[in-house]
């Protein structure tokens, strides 16, 4: 008998990828989205329309973050870079760094799944294109597993807590191959930083998926849709 999972969706290509593989691993799966204030809350209804596809039971966290934490992504009037170079000549982590996020996300998700008797927390962390967010690391998932099991009923005997983070080794191209194998369809998996479901070209998340399609030598299955619908 297969264990539930909950799969932390953004929506994005590292989470559309993470969700496909949880599928093949674990039943029944549930998405958990965040909408926390960012810029390109286009993809909490992108992210909700994937799941929805894939009649996964998915879940959307309000969290109010702008006005408490710092971030470009939170609007906070610091400019987006328009490349992942030029972000990172920027010094510490990049304008678009949003503090403890994923951390904050895994405490969330950890308490959804420990609601529902679930133990699996599945990430699309993802730290070899983009290296300079520190809460994408192997160690970091390690260490919030740690905290997760120190910090819930596993402590007191119950079942223990693993936060999977499959992609993190892997380079944006490989985690869209990996996608494609298993199935997954990024024609709703939308990443661009500024806002639009039409990518700017013109910000580090644009820069990185761009490459990675090009690398594979395929076309980008959301620019097909867009162009099809005449958005593009």
């Amino acid at each position: 008998m297969k264990e539930s999972a909950v799969v932390l969706f953004s929506g994005g290509v590292d989470s559309t990828t993470a969700l496909h593989w949880a599928l093949k691993r674990f039943a029944p799966v549930r998405a958990l989205v965040f909408a926390y204030g960012q810029r390109h809350r286009v993809e909490v209804a992108m992210a909700r329309k994937i799941a929805a596809g894939l009649g996964v039971e998915c879940d959307v966290a309000e969290l109010p973050l702008p006005g408490l934490l710092t971030s470009a992504l939170l609007d906070d009037g610091r400019p987006i870079a328009a490349s992942l170079a030029e972000s990172r000549r920027e010094p510490g982590p990049p304008s678009t760094y949003v503090p403890f996020r994923n951390g904050v996300f895994l405490a969330i998700a950890a308490a959804y799944a420990e609601s529902r008797g679930c133990r699996r927390l599945v990430t699309g962390f993802n730290s070899v294109d983009i290296p300079d967010y520190p809460d994408t690391t192997p160690a970091f998932a390690r260490k919030m597993a740690a905290a997760i099991n120190a910090g819930t009923s596993a402590q007191k005997g119950g079942k223990r807590f693993r936060v999977h983070a499959p992609l993190s080794r892997l380079s944006k191209k490989e985690i869209i191959a990996l996608g494609f194998g298993l199935g997954a369809d990024y024609a709703h998996s939308v990443s661009c930083y500024r806002g639009s479901e039409v990518p700017c070209n013109r910000c580090p998340a644009c820069d990185v998926r761009a490459r990675a399609f090009a690398d594979l030598g395929r076309v980008d299955p959301l620019l097909e849709r867009l162009r099809r619908e005449g958005k593009a």
